[in-house]
């Protein structure tokens, strides 16, 4: 028999030799798979596609963003008060000037206009009168003379300074007594103070057709108040746009204080943007500018530099300038988010590539020139886009190869097969 010692040694011995072998097993499997990885460089080669980086002269632009503003937008609200009872426009209704939008009720206010139209004929009809009161015809000049009574005291007036003059001459001859010159003379004293009263009452009555017509004016201003305000009953567009928002309902009572729609006029469209200080030399009105939207990637819009501020803002050194888009289909809509380009008057050299070789992972360009079968990763930095192309301000030379295709799966150093 054997002691448990031995027995114990020889236990661990077989457990060592168990836990070699295994260690050989496994080290062995895992050669095996390395030898055998599919995806190893050395075994797969990138099919690429390449295009020759080239160089030829770009007009030069200044490129600013900015939101698209109607030409015109203006909140209507009513100019009196009242209850609505006729709704002309929603939301997206193309109006023209004077078109009703909201009409109100209108009977107290008809009621007003004939009111005042009653109270101005009744003005006209004292003006008749007062002017018949002193013989007076319509649009005739007063004369205090035509008047009758004042006529009258006139011919009497003239007749006793007639007989006082005779008497004058009589009483020099010693043809009269003085009683009897003293007696014309009394006469002619008394008409010439009845002449002056009369003469004086019709200054008075026509002082009162003179008032009588004043409130005939005002009658009629009062007559063209309640018009006016009958017309505000119907509340119209006060430009050619579409209505943005309608905030009246039918039914709903308003006041000049509320707003009951909006209107925008969307041909021209007006950008505002910011020009650096360094460029303000080359922007001029009239200058012919083009926008793009994320709405119509394929597709600028021309327009032209309508306004330029006085001014440059003392803090971002920039200038302030308004241009109009030609919007005529009405395809732009206000509020969008645009993309200006303001062209320059000169044109500089640049290297462009494929807009689809160039790779952006997390902020940084990258692209891959493809020389003696390898991809080369050039780092770049981006200038102007045209069409499909865009600008490499660094980092690729003309006429050199750049990968266009699985760009994605290549690494700097990596073998292709073109």
């Amino acid at each position: 028999m054997r002691s448990p010692a031995k027995l114990k040694l020889l236990v661990f011995a077989l457990a060592l030799a168990a836990v070699a072998v295994l260690a050989i097993a496994c080290g062995g499997s895992k050669a095996n798979v390395r030898k055998q990885d599919p995806n190893s460089p050395a075994s797969k080669l990138v099919d690429v596609t390449t295009a020759a980086a080239i160089k030829r002269d770009l007009p030069r632009f200044f490129e600013a963003t900015g939101s698209l503003t109607g030409d015109e937008q203006t909140d209507v609200a009513p100019q009196t008060s009242g209850k609505v009872v006729a709704i002309g426009v929603d939301i997206g209704s193309h109006v023209s000037r004077g078109q009703m939008l909201i009409k109100l009720d209108d009977s107290e206010l008809k009621l007003r206009v004939d009111q005042a139209v009653a109270q101005l004929e009744q003005t006209k009809a004292a003006v008749r009168q007062a002017e018949e009161k002193i013989g007076l015809k319509p649009n005739q000049a007063f004369d205090p003379n035509r008047v009758a009574e004042v006529s009258a005291a006139k011919v009497a007036l003239d007749l006793a300074d007639k007989n006082l003059k005779r008497a004058e001459k009589l009483i020099e001859s010693g043809d009269v007594s003085r009683s009897f010159y003293d007696q014309q003379r009394a006469q002619r004293d008394q008409l010439l103070q009845q002449y002056e009263a009369a003469l004086a009452q019709a200054r008075q009555n026509f002082a009162a057709v003179a008032v009588a017509r004043t409130n005939v004016a005002n009658a009629e201003a009062q007559v063209a108040l309640a018009r006016q305000s009958l017309s505000y009953a119907v509340i119209p567009s006060p430009i050619d746009g579409y209505v943005t928002e309608r905030t009246a309902d039918l039914g709903e009572y308003v006041s000049p204080q509320q707003k009951v729609a909006t209107v925008v006029r969307t041909n021209p469209l007006r950008i505002r943007i910011d020009i650096p200080e360094q460029a303000i030399p080359e922007v001029q009105v009239g200058q012919s500018v083009s926008i793009a939207t994320s709405a119509w990637p394929d597709k600028n819009f021309n327009g032209r530099i309508a306004r330029i501020a006085p001014n440059v803002s003392a803090q971002s050194r920039t200038l302030t300038v308004e241009a109009e888009i030609e919007n005529s289909g009405n395809v732009l809509k206000p509020g969008q988010f645009a993309t200006v380009r303001i062209l320059q008057s000169h044109s500089e050299p640049a290297v462009l590539v494929p807009t689809r070789a160039i790779v952006n992972e997390s902020g940084v360009n990258r692209l891959f020139v493809i020389k003696n079968g390898h991809a080369e990763q050039r780092l770049v930095q981006l200038g102007q886009v045209e069409g499909d192309l865009t600008e490499i301000k660094n980092g690729v030379a003309a006429d050199e190869q750049v990968a266009t295709s699985n760009v994605e799966q290549l690494s700097d150093g990596m073998a292709v097969k073109q």
